[in-house]
């Protein structure tokens, strides 16, 4: 679905002040896929997803949406970025409307459709993030707790009906409870509606979590990449980037150092379960035999 090749961005080109934010990044994301992209603070990754639906364009390189340049003189960004959604960190302060009605169906209005298409679509967005259209859409955004918020702004997203999201710290600043739902929503999302996703966290169990695949970028450039479990499988490499792993995977490491043979590459905690059962299992003595 997305394909980039060779891009570089330089920002202040020209000046005292030029800095190069990513630097020839060639990569693909597969309609359906879920990928993350995972970094240090500075690597890049807020600049290489907003060139992902032509919110900024490359100094150097191509980016594709279904073979097609987005950059192209012909080409309608403003299509693009209807099929390609980004939801920025802090999204919450990108709400101004004075109902959550109003806000969700911004962008559908200004599609140009007509009042019945937008307030379908508004009603349908707001409870595929699990908000009562009728309870909430009357309300002004500003009353509602940080997790309804944000929920709030992904369904902006959704009433433009993307096939893509991009997703920048969707659950950066909120209590861990907000932080499960928020998980939640945008999985159930992702099976209901077939969404390619692309998440950029610094939370490793967000990415273990959702995504099938990871890239990793560092000062700019992609390191590695590969599937979501061998990537975390090995620590000691994502650890000279200044990159952790989740926390079920630490704890495998831990037990593992402790003489528990637990496998490498457990992520998530019904895994980690198992495969500690497993190991222990493996590690009793056999029963003896009773005459």
């Amino acid at each position: 679905m997305i394909r980039c090749e060779g891009v570089t961005y330089v920002y202040q080109r020209g000046t005292p002040f030029e800095a190069t934010a990513i630097e020839d990044v060639s990569l693909e994301i597969a309609a359906g896929d879920a990928v993350g992209i995972i970094g240090a603070t500075g690597s890049g990754k807020s600049t290489l997803v907003q060139h992902l639906n032509g919110l900024l364009r490359p100094t150097a390189g191509r980016v594709y949406l279904d073979d097609v340049d987005i950059n192209a003189r012909e080409v309608d960004r403003r299509r693009v970025r209807q099929q390609v959604g980004l939801l920025f960190q802090y999204p919450e302060h990108q709400l101004f409307e004075e109902t959550v009605t109003a806000d969700v169906g911004f962008g559908p209005r200004n599609l140009g459709l007509g009042p019945d298409e937008v307030r379908h679509r508004t009603a349908r967005a707001l409870a595929h993030v699990g908000l009562d259209p009728a309870v909430f859409g009357p309300r002004s955004p500003f009353t509602l707790s940080n997790g309804e918020m944000r929920r709030v702004a992904i369904a902006g997203l959704l009433a433009m009906e993307p096939r893509m999201l991009i997703l920048d710290e969707p659950t950066a600043g909120l209590d861990p409870a907000s932080r499960r739902e928020i998980l939640d929503h945008i999985m159930r999302l992702r099976s209901a509606r077939g969404l390619t996703i692309a998440l950029v966290s610094h939370s490793m169990d967000a990415v273990a979590r959702l995504c099938r695949r990871v890239i990793v970028l560092d000062r700019g450039r992609v390191v590695a990449e590969g599937a979501t479990r061998d990537v975390f499988a090995d620590p000691g490499r994502l650890a000279a980037l200044g990159l952790g792993v989740p926390q079920v995977a630490e704890c495998a490491r831990l037990l593992r150092e402790r003489g528990v043979p637990v496998r490498p590459d457990v992520l998530t905690v019904d895994e980690a379960r198992r495969a500690i059962l497993d190991a222990l299992a493996g590690r009793r003595p056999a029963p003896k035999n009773v005459p």
